[in-house]
């Protein structure tokens, strides 16, 4: 049962008062729905991804491509979580219809307003939950096509949490330091907060 201090943690980790369509890099965390390792495993320090973490870390690759104005950076698939950098340039202009080329829109997707689809920006750029949202969204969709089609593990409700951890990178160092922390992740999986036997982890909620 969701309380009312899961709700007041998933309103509160934005920063009030930034604007996330500013430019510049920002480091997400997204999680699977309750914790399910569904993309893979770590084996010997390595992540040995499955054909749904294949799928995860290919849509991640190609967001550049359909979203003018994001470029991705480093990332990695972990058994039920990824981390990504996603870098805002704010020079794209909005093309398309919101989903990548020949993919049908899912629920809650408005269709012919270009990638931004914001019905409050109209024309503006992409903010950094714009993107999450259509990550979240199109990897959802082929998790589902490969469920019926692939017999991949089914997921209950949702695949992804409602929310995500985000972080501000302000600087070169910064950036340096969480693009070795994404590449260390697999090596330090055992120790990781949102693997399945670490304790409970407040962030960690659906």
């Amino acid at each position: 049962m969701t309380t009312d201090r899961d709700k007041h943690h998933r309103r509160s980790i934005r920063l009030p008062d930034y604007d996330y369509a500013s430019p510049g890099a920002y480091f997400v965390t997204i999680c699977v729905q309750d914790g399910e390792c569904l993309l893979g495993a770590v084996v010997d320090g390595e992540m040995v991804c499955n054909a749904a973490g294949r799928m995860v870390q290919r849509v991640w690759d190609e967001l550049s491509r359909h979203y003018p104005g994001v470029e991705n950076d480093a990332f990695v698939a972990m058994p039920n979580h990824v981390h990504g950098i996603i870098v805002l340039t704010g020079t794209g202009q909005p093309r398309g219809t919101g989903q990548p080329r020949g993919v049908a829109p899912t629920a809650g997707e408005i269709v012919g307003a270009g990638p931004c689809a914001c019905p409050d920006r109209p024309g503006s750029p992409l903010s950094l939950a714009d993107v999450v949202h259509r990550f979240k969204s199109y990897t959802t969709a082929q998790y589902r096509h490969g469920v019926y089609e692939q017999g991949w593990s089914p997921f209950p409700r949702r695949l992804w949490q409602r929310n995500y951890w985000e972080h501000i990178i302000r600087d070169d160092g910064s950036l340096n330091r969480i693009r070795e922390y994404i590449a260390n992740n697999p090596a330090r999986w055992e120790l990781d907060q949102l693997h399945p036997d670490a304790p409970p982890n407040p962030f960690n909620k659906g």
